[in-house]
């Protein structure tokens, strides 16, 4: 039921009469909340020049409190198609405008929006004509979308078209919490470009309890935020930002308290996100990378902790522009457990000559690692900066980068390492995961150390219960 009836009928009679290809019809519109209504919507195609003339096809939906809310706008692409993201065009097709942010009746028109639709699709053509191939591929994504534009959430519908290690629609994120960290993580994210979409799953109790609500304000194009795990839908990285203190009296108690959180999200996620790679940024992330793993069943190559890519940036950042020392930070890493318990390391020994002056090349390498970490030190952790090495990971999973990282993986069989725990090693990430470990250098100390922070690891979580 049309609030405002006779104000619509009298506005589309007017749409008609300047576009009288567009169809009109009753469907029923899914939201983003779960609720449906039965809208008046409006399908057909508008022309634009850009250098040739195009015809762009668009589906309006006309809300029930229509002319004082505006419609929600889609692309309607046909097969041979290909939708460009942009500014005012998400992967989905859906269309954002300065005319629907400012819409104010009865100075904004549908004939008005439309008007200012085609201007600015002339300033950035929204749609591109795919080949052939591309075209059999692009109508498993109409169907895509078209369960959305028409308001069906069917949010099982896969999002992998093809085969092929890079072939995939849609690239996206979903950071599970909105709380400080993972707002910097969502924000990193998008701003990287990598994601086509990223979602905050806001899971705090009561809309005061977020940190969501300036990110409702000055909505940007492709954060979506929510509450529903069924948002998370098919996202190629899940990151996991949650920490719940509840009424923990001790540090074991801080982290069984998330551990229980944990138990009621992992499960959901990987309901539906079946083949996503789980990013974990929870502390203490190498824990939680284990307690993620166990819970979601998934192959250990798709469970990875951010573990010390922070400090490995920093570290070769510091060795190459502080020290001075480019030919050392290529091979340098911080692996181990994140915190202060961290190991400097190296992938490669560059040997000399002879033993004399390997060794003098191995303590020159050491004092200057040593003074990189007296530099390191005095770097925290906070929330952007871990945000900013989030978004580093997932680039490189998304793009299949096969870049090096050192993350949190898990370590057995390695190191002389036999029991399951996750520490941060060098490894290749790609859409995969890890895609590979990378061999360190052969160091009887370090080997201690790590052998040393595995039990450590492991006791603690001996004394979970999961």
């Amino acid at each position: 039921q049309y609030k405002f009836r006779d104000l619509t009928i009298e506005e589309l009679k007017n749409v008609n009469k300047t576009y009288p290809n567009f169809t009109f019809s009753m469907n029923t519109y899914t939201f983003k909340d779960g609720s449906q209504k039965d809208l008046l919507n409006f399908s057909g195609t508008v022309p634009v020049k850009y250098g040739n003339s195009y015809n762009i096809p668009i589906h309006l939906w006309i809300l029930d409190s229509h002319p004082f809310a505006p419609p929600i706008c889609f692309l309607k692409p046909t097969v041979n198609m290909g939708i460009s993201v942009g500014k005012h065009v998400d992967a989905h097709g859906r269309i954002y405008l300065p005319y629907l942010q400012n819409w104010s009746h009865p100075k904004s028109t549908v004939i008005g929006l439309i008007k200012e639709m085609i201007a600015k699709f002339e300033e950035e053509l929204p749609l591109y004509s795919l080949s052939s191939s591309d075209a059999a591929r692009q109508s498993e994504l109409l169907s895509y979308i078209a369960k959305i534009t028409e308001g069906e959430t069917d949010m099982k519908s896969k999002s992998k078209i093809g085969g092929g290690k890079n072939e995939g629609y849609f690239n996206k994120i979903t950071v599970v919490g909105a709380g400080d960290l993972g707002i910097a993580c969502a924000l990193a994210v998008a701003a990287k470009g990598a994601a086509d979409k990223v979602v905050l799953l806001d899971l705090s109790e009561g809309a005061g309890k977020g940190g969501t609500m300036d990110l409702e304000i000055f909505a940007l194009p492709n954060v979506e935020i929510s509450k529903d795990f069924s948002a998370s839908a098919d996202s190629k990285v899940v990151v996991l930002t949650v920490n719940s203190l509840g009424n923990a009296q001790t540090y074991l108690d801080v982290i069984q308290s998330n551990v229980d959180l944990f138990r009621g999200i992992i499960p959901a996620i990987s309901h539906y996100s079946q083949n996503t790679i789980l990013l974990v940024a929870s502390h203490p992330v190498e824990v939680m990378t284990y307690v993620s793993w166990k819970l979601s069943a998934f192959p250990k190559s798709r469970v990875i902790g951010v573990g010390a890519n922070l400090d490995t940036e920093r570290f070769q950042y510091i060795l190459t522009n502080i020290l001075k020392a480019q030919v050392l930070a290529k091979d340098a890493w911080i692996i181990g457990e994140q915190g202060d318990d961290k190991v400097p390391s190296w992938t490669s020994c560059n040997l000399v000559a002879n033993r004399t002056e390997a060794m003098a090349a191995r303590n020159s390498r050491e004092e200057v690692a040593n003074r990189a970490m007296e530099v390191l030190k005095g770097k925290g952790q906070r929330s952007w900066s871990v945000g900013l090495s989030v978004a580093d990971l997932t680039d490189s999973i998304l793009k299949d980068k096969r870049k090096v990282h050192s993350v949190s993986t898990l370590a057995k069989g390695c190191c002389n390492i036999n029991s399951e725990v996750f520490i941060s090693l060098p490894c290749i990430l790609g859409t995969n995961g890890v895609i590979e470990m990378i061999k360190l250098e052969e160091d009887p100390l370090v080997q201690e150390k790590l052998q040393s922070t595995a039990g450590s690891i492991h006791d603690l979580q001996q004394q979970l219960k999961l």
